[in-house]
This record gives C-alpha cells, structure tokens and sequence, in this order.
C-alpha cells in the first residue's frame, strides 16, 4: 500500500489540514488518493470555525462522502478511549485495521490521518502509534510552528522510533510566508536534532488547499520505504 499515515504532537496540530491539502494537491495532478480517518470524535460539538469537521474537509478534498472518511465516529469531544466507554460502542481494532488495508486497495494511494497524538488511547493497550504501525505506512508529522514545538515533536519523534515507525518527515502548520527569527530557529532545530526533513505548510483555507501543499515534496515521502515489519505484528514498545 502506498500512503502517509498524518499524526500530530498534540490535537488541534494541524494535521487534518495537512493531510487534506496533500489529499488535494495528490489529486489535482491527476492522482487517485484516498482520504481516510479511522476514528474520530466530537462529532456532537458546535463549531465556531469556518472549517468544516474534519472528516467532511478530508472528504471535500479527496472527492468522496464524509461517511466513507470515517470507520468510528464518536459524539462526545473527548479521548477516543473514553468516547467509546461513554457510548458502549468500544473500537474494534481489527475494524480499524482491515477498513485501512482496504482503502489502500481501492486507491492508488491512501492518507490516513490518526486522532490527537501518537501516545492517545484507542481501547486498553492499543493506541495510535500501534495503529500507525499495523497499517504499515510511513508516518508524517504535523507540529506546530511556535514555542514549546521542539519539545513536543522530539517527543514524538522518539515515541514513533521506539515502535520502529518510519517517519517520512515534520510539517511545521501553519507556517507564516515570513517567520520569526524563533520560528526559524526552532525548524532548524528540529531538523538538527530530530535527523529529518522539517518543512511547512502555509496558512491556508478550505478552498485553496491543494495550493497549500503544492510546494511539499509529497511523491519524496510516498516513495520513503515502508516499515519492514509484519503489519499485524506487536510494536517494538506498544505502550
């Protein structure tokens, strides 16, 4: 299969953003991509924002029906592990997984973006970074561009090679057309320290999303090597 698995440092990271952007930059070259968002919550929240939720801005940009988006779709806005506690409904991992395994198969390529951070509670002893990991595809992750984003993407670096991910690059989001001398440093740095190409994503809108990405070198990153492990084998530290 061939495709991006978008995880972020936190929630609210940008990376639903960035992978509809790439999604939409994918397929105005023509490219059959496919969006995909396993598991999502919060579905009953008001939204102020003139963004829509995220499954139908994931569906907007590949073309599809918000309700093909999406595998577990949870109305409260908390962790997916609670979510599922308060409905009854608990995540059904090997759900999760064959739904991934068979967009894959119905698309030239698949991005698939996961929910909060890579450390967030699926169900007792799974979590995003093991679902990263069954679906065996190389990780892209969205950081936030400010203070505290060295920290916090070092962390996620180390938490993703400690379960042996491959990691196809960092995306700072949004990243101003004239940043700071601090925003600079900290890109620098986490390139520096993190061992990785660390690019940004500009300020965007719904509309203009496949513009948003034109610039990243998406193909580089499909074309990374996958993670050269069993998909539905256990993680080198799945907790």
């Amino acid at each position: 299969m061939r495709g991006l698995f978008v995880t972020g440092t936190d929630t609210e990271g940008g990376k639903t953003a960035l992978a509809a952007a790439i999604v939409a930059a994918l397929r105005s070259r023509g490219a059959d991509a496919g969006a995909l968002k396993p598991v999502i919550t919060g579905l009953e929240e008001t939204r102020e924002s003139s963004w829509p939720p995220d499954h139908e801005l994931l569906a907007q940009a590949a073309g599809s029906d918000p309700d093909d988006v999406v595998v577990f779709g949870f109305g409260p806005a908390v962790s997916p592990h609670l979510a599922a506690e308060r409905t009854g409904s608990p995540l059904d991992v090997a759900v999760l997984v064959d739904a991934i395994k068979a967009a894959g198969r119905t698309h030239e390529m698949l991005i698939v973006e996961g929910v909060g951070g890579l450390l967030v509670p699926l169900r007792d002893e799974y979590d995003v970074r093991r679902l990263a990991h069954d679906a065996s595809l190389p990780v892209l992750i969205a950081a936030r561009p400010g203070l505290g984003t060295v920290n916090h993407t070092l962390l996620t670096l180390e938490a993703a090679r400690a379960a042996a991910l491959q990691i196809a690059a960092v995306v700072l989001t949004p990243w101003p057309n004239e940043p700071a001398a601090m925003l600079r440093s900290n890109r620098e740095t986490l390139e520096a320290l993190g061992g990785l190409q660390v690019c940004g994503l500009p300020h965007t809108s719904p509309g203009a999303l496949a513009l948003a990405a034109s610039d990243l070198p998406v193909e580089d990153w499909l074309d990374a090597p996958q993670p050269a492990v069993d998909p539905l084998a256990a993680p080198t530290d799945p907790t």
